[in-house]
């Protein structure tokens, strides 16, 4: 929150901690000892991107649902040779 806030940004804080919490637990019950957070903004909107560091399966087929509940306007996740990549896309 504070980096939206040092851009300029009013983020809704509830809903992003909401997301960021989710998106985390995502990437530790992926069983590694190290999750990477990555945030960026464009366009009055901040991308959150967590990294698990681990290959492997897509998490769960609630947590993208759960995202969109949350208020994440798009989300994905994808795998990369450094591991599994989930993102959200919030309005701000």
């Amino acid at each position: 929150m504070k980096q939206l806030r040092q851009w300029g940004y009013r983020p809704d804080e509830e809903a992003v901690g909401n997301v960021v919490t989710l998106m985390v637990k995502a990437a530790v019950g992926d069983g590694g000892r190290r999750v990477s957070l990555h945030l960026a903004d464009q366009n009055q909107q901040a991308l959150v991107l967590v990294l698990s560091h681990q290959p492997g399966p897509a998490p769960d087929d609630t947590v993208l649902p759960r995202l969109a509940e949350l208020g994440a306007s798009s989300c994905g996740t994808d795998s990369a040779p450094d591991g599994r990549r989930l993102w959200a896309l919030l309005d701000l």
